[in-house]
């Protein structure tokens, strides 16, 4: 009558220790972020890039962990100089533009190759990514969520006791229901929401579709980032090629670092 008791406290038992295990080799990050949206296609990895890079040019020691187990795009998007290495059970982050990268990307042989993997196998993988890598001191670490709502961030938000979010939308309807959507996981899961970023904003999108979620949801918005062709090109975080995009997350930027050093 017993063993279904024991077995609930022995999960209890791995669960707590893989927690703690998680939170020990992350002792030595100052604060851990996450970019999270709702819906996929709203430019979620290209704020999280951008940002991770806007907020290293300010003399802050950062990395960027992609969660995005099943599409990871982290390294096309920040152009990295140094793959991140596997060995002796331990991962070694990629460098790009004075930020430490983990993703997925890493290791995979073929890019092109699609990764089907159930949720267990993605909560493993993920695990592993924040139980074996040596980040080192960090003042920040950026974590790229996949959109939705189900394992995958939940695996995240459950096992990496991140200190805010910023969610990321675009100015339609639909991208706003599911950014609302978001917004709603992370209250219940006791995480602050340091702000909204409404991205694509401007021409054939219109714009205010964030300034308008952040108010209904009572949330601070953070910023506009304006449609450029820049983005079109993945050699390179675009703030590090264009003037105008580098002001606009240089003002995200500012108000995340502001959120956090108030906490």
């Amino acid at each position: 009558m017993n063993q279904p008791n024991n077995a609930k406290l022995e999960a209890l038992k791995k669960s707590w220790q893989q927690k703690k295990a998680i939170n020990d080799k992350l002792d030595k990050i100052g604060f851990k972020i996450g970019v999270y949206s709702g819906k996929g296609g709203v430019g979620k990895t290209t704020v999280a890039v951008n940002l991770a890079v806007s907020l290293g040019n300010k003399d802050k020691q950062v990395g960027i962990l992609d969660t995005d187990v099943d599409c990871p795009n982290v390294p096309k998007i920040i152009g990295v100089h140094q793959d991140a290495i596997y060995q002796n059970g331990v991962i070694t982050p990629g460098q790009a533009f004075g930020v430490k990268v983990v993703s997925m990307g890493f290791f995979q042989e073929n890019e092109e190759e699609a990764i089907i993997w159930r949720g267990p196998m993605i909560h493993n993988a993920i695990n592993q990514f924040l139980q074996t890598t040596e980040w080192g001191d960090l003042d920040i670490l950026v974590v790229d969520l996949p959109p939705g709502t189900s394992d995958a961030p939940l695996s995240v938000m459950q096992n990496l006791q991140l200190d805010g979010f910023v969610v990321v939308t675009t100015p339609h309807e639909l991208a706003k229901l599911d950014a609302k959507r978001s917004i709603n996981m992370i209250r219940k899961m006791n995480v602050d929401v340091i702000g909204v970023v409404e991205n694509f904003s401007g021409g054939q999108f219109g714009s205010g579709g964030g300034e308008s979620l952040a108010q209904e949801m009572d949330v601070p918005f953070l910023g506009c980032i304006n449609l450029r062709d820049d983005y079109q090109l993945m050699d390179s975080p675009t703030i590090v090629k264009n003037k105008e995009a580098n002001a606009e997350y240089e003002v995200i930027a500012n108000q995340v670092l502001s959120s956090l050093t108030n906490k």
